[in-house]
């Protein structure tokens, strides 16, 4: 028993975070993976779809996964393509400044074709409404370089 709360010590401290509690039930504990990949899927669409917020999902698929999967929480945190947006907004509340540009061009370029392409007329009035108002969040958080 020793060597798993040792080693799960120095896996947390390398990290600096607590690993999920041991009394955790199991029910409890499989119900938080499936909501945090629950919201690492709608997370994922929210890179395709500007109207999902990518990084709100993946820091609630961190918060999730960091309070019943450990090893989950890391492989979210290390990945390749979510990890440094969980990692820029939990370090610094800021997103880089080459992110906000992306996520503002393919914003307006989706909306645009979205407007463009569907005939109804009650999203070609909503959709520039949240695209402008997704734009001022973006443009509100802090900017790394």
């Amino acid at each position: 028993m020793s060597s798993i709360s040792e080693g799960t010590e120095e896996l947390s401290s390398k990290r600096n975070i607590c690993p999920p509690t041991a009394g955790m039930s199991k029910l409890k504990r499989y119900v938080y993976i499936i909501l945090g990949s629950i919201f690492l899927a709608l997370g994922m669409i929210g890179v395709f779809i500007p109207v999902l917020p990518t990084t709100p999902f993946l820091l609630l698929t961190a918060f999730f996964y960091l309070r019943s999967s450990y090893k989950l929480y890391c492989w979210l945190t290390d990945h390749k393509l979510f990890g440094s947006y969980i990692n820029d907004y939990m370090k610094h509340r800021a997103v880089k400044k080459r992110a906000k540009a992306a996520a503002l061009v393919f914003l307006w370029t989706t909306m645009t074709i979205s407007i463009v392409f569907v005939p109804i007329t009650i999203v070609k009035i909503l959709l520039p409404l949240i695209g402008l108002a997704v734009t001022l969040h973006i443009l509100s958080l802090k900017t790394l370089k």
